[in-house]
């Protein structure tokens, strides 16, 4: 008996009835009794298979572009799938396998992973939530905790992000159920806050009309709602003001580079001082500053010496008793 022929009986008896018809099967297929049911289970191979993945393609983009990308995901993944699953048990059945047996061990299975994969499970039930609930879409810029990025895919396990600096982040679906999630991009405008510092000295009526200048002069700047411009605190070294500019949330950085760079250039032009943190020292009273003694060193000796550290002679102040002094 050659090694092939004691494969085939142990398979048949490992199968018992139904290893049988199998076992027939092969064998009339080795011999070449019976090519067609191997050209059918090719055939659908090697031409079902590309023919789906195309008109899920297709449906995608048409799905798509008429309602939103996120439905021509879940639309494909819809033909796709049991699709896959339609070929599977078409060629399986053209290869004369019986799927009763399959469906058995199937659900013997399925019921050993259920238990041991309640995390994957829950994730599952999650995405589902976000599909019917949609808080944010495919192409979306979202906030969860402190990752940033746009929605690549919204799939049953997971949500894929990349990040502005084209870093890929996988976040589970039940972590997102279960945690605050900002949609930046969920409505068409969004407002931006710019926080501008300048001296005291300053007239704040006249800084508030040269911001509120600038903002009209950006063309990317929205003026509806207007530009305003808010006198948030006095500052340590400051008076803070804000300016608030509404723009399309697809302007919005570019806007803000703008506007930084057009507050900056009208200060310099206006002579207005945006300051830099001040510390005044007081001895106390709360108008006399405190004294500052100017002192020299000699070109020898010990510079660490206190001997070689002299005061420098301050001025004698003027004798009010002689008016003649110090005039010519």
């Amino acid at each position: 008996m050659s090694a092939v022929e004691a494969l085939a009986s142990l398979a048949q008896e490992a199968l018992g009835q139904e290893g049988e018809v199998v076992m027939s099967f092969w064998r009339r297929l080795v011999r070449g009794e019976d090519p067609g049911a191997l050209f059918r289970a090719l055939l659908l191979v090697f031409v079902g298979v590309p023919a789906l993945l195309a008109a899920a393609r297709w449906l995608r983009a048409w799905v798509g572009k008429k309602y939103s990308p996120q439905q021509g995901m879940v639309a494909a993944k819809v033909l796709l799938y049991p699709g896959l699953l339609l070929i599977l048990i078409s060629v399986l059945h053209q290869l004369q396998f019986s799927l009763a047996p399959l469906l058995g061990a199937a659900g013997i299975v399925g019921i050993a992973v259920g238990f041991a994969s309640q995390t994957s499970v829950s994730n599952v039930i999650s995405g589902f939530f976000l599909i019917a609930e949609k808080p944010f879409e495919v192409d979306d810029v979202i906030q969860v905790g402190d990752t940033v990025g746009r929605v690549l895919s919204i799939d049953t396990l997971s949500v894929k992000l990349r990040t502005f600096d084209n870093r890929f982040v996988r976040i589970p679906n039940e972590t997102i159920v279960k945690s605050q999630v900002t949609t930046i991009t969920r409505f068409p405008i969004r407002r931006l806050d710019l926080n501008i510092g300048v001296a005291y000295k300053e007239d704040i009526g006249r800084v508030r009309a040269l911001l509120l200048e600038v903002a009209h002069q950006d063309p990317l700047a929205l003026m509806e709602p207007q530009p305003v411009v808010l006198f948030d605190a006095y500052g340590d070294s400051a008076l803070e003001l804000r300016l608030t500019v509404w723009a399309k949330r697809e302007n919005f950085l570019t806007l803000k580079n703008s506007l930084l760079e057009s507050v900056k250039a009208r200060f310099d032009e206006a002579g207005i001082e945006i300051p830099f943190p001040h510390r005044t020292l007081y001895s106390g009273a709360s108008s006399d500053p405190f004294p500052v003694r100017v002192v020299t060193q000699p070109p020898t000796g010990d510079a660490d010496s206190p001997e070689s550290i002299t005061e420098a002679p301050a001025d004698p102040p003027p004798d009010e008793s002689e008016p003649g002094v110090g005039s010519s």
